[in-house]
């Protein structure tokens, strides 16, 4: 399977292909068909086949709110797209061989979250692959294997990269990153078992060794904690909310002063952040 990651119009484009040694016609009832769609497919499936026609999704087993969609095109045996709330999904079959090339793009805002969304995909499509077969797909089970296959793409689409934008009071350095345990769980690693509080030093976790780090400025466990940076207006904050899958999304500030310090903060959060990851990921 091959995988790829761009921007396009401000939106994330993911885009996965690969080869089915079944016919096309056969891999459109499975993607096109609920009955179908049951046994790979991430949520149950509600549609009528038709330009236009609304698609109904529900978690499987009836929990939850339903989302809603509606398919925007549709060309029988060779594309199926339709619009998931904010994404869009587009299927793509063609020829290939001793069966057909399965192409899917799936068009969405938070970028940030596409190692999560490809992993998932990687999942489905395996699963696809063993439904048509007759057989059941052999998919990551442990906790390591699935933090890793999230992680090996954290790196091959660039997601482990920090931005650095120029504001009126110096540069704003940032940060966001899936993580694949819970808040709660991501917070007791950085915090190592401490009440971080107001005025107090901020524990370890959340300093790296080539930023001087201030008395803390303000604290929400277990989801903020931000501290001064000398000298005077520099800062670091620290959020963590739910993100993709289970795990917690990471957001790192750090305001600078000058190019040199901007430079700085982005080889040294990357270093930090991805040692942090490779803490989390580990059982």
């Amino acid at each position: 399977m091959t995988e790829s990651l761009r921007t396009e119009d401000g939106r994330a484009v993911l885009r996965m292909q690969r080869h089915l040694r079944h016919p096309q016609h056969k891999v459109w009832r499975a993607i096109t068909d609920p009955d179908h769609l049951e046994h790979w497919f991430p949520f149950a499936v509600e549609l009528d086949l038709q330009l236009g026609a609304k698609v109904t999704f529900t978690e499987h087993g009836g929990g939850g709110s339903a989302t809603y969609g509606v398919v925007t095109e549709l060309d029988p045996p060779r594309v199926f797209a339709f619009s998931w709330g904010e994404d869009v999904l587009h299927w793509e079959l063609r020829p290939d061989g001793d069966g057909c090339l399965l192409a899917l793009t799936h068009m969405f805002g938070d970028r940030a979250g596409a190692a999560s969304f490809a992993a998932g995909w990687h999942a489905c499509i395996e699963a696809l692959d063993a439904s048509l077969d007759g057989r059941t797909a052999t998919l990551p089970t442990t906790m390591a294997e699935l933090a890793r296959a999230h992680e090996a793409r954290i790196t091959a689409f660039g997601l482990d990269r920090g931005t650095a934008e120029r504001t009126p009071y110096g540069w704003q350095v940032r940060f966001e990153r899936q993580l694949t345990r819970p808040v709660d769980a991501v917070w007791a690693i950085l915090t190592g078992g401490a009440t971080p509080a107001v005025s107090g030093a901020a524990p370890a976790a959340f300093t790296t060794d080539q930023i001087p780090a201030g008395p803390i400025i303000a604290v929400d466990a277990p989801t903020l904690l931000e501290y001064a940076v000398p000298p005077m207006g520099s800062r670091v904050r620290w959020r963590l909310r739910p993100g993709t899958g289970h795990g917690a999304r990471l957001t790192l500030h750090h305001t600078c002063r000058d190019e040199h310090d901007r430079d700085l903060a982005l080889t040294a959060w990357r270093d930090h952040i991805e040692a942090l990851a490779a803490r989390v990921a580990t059982p």
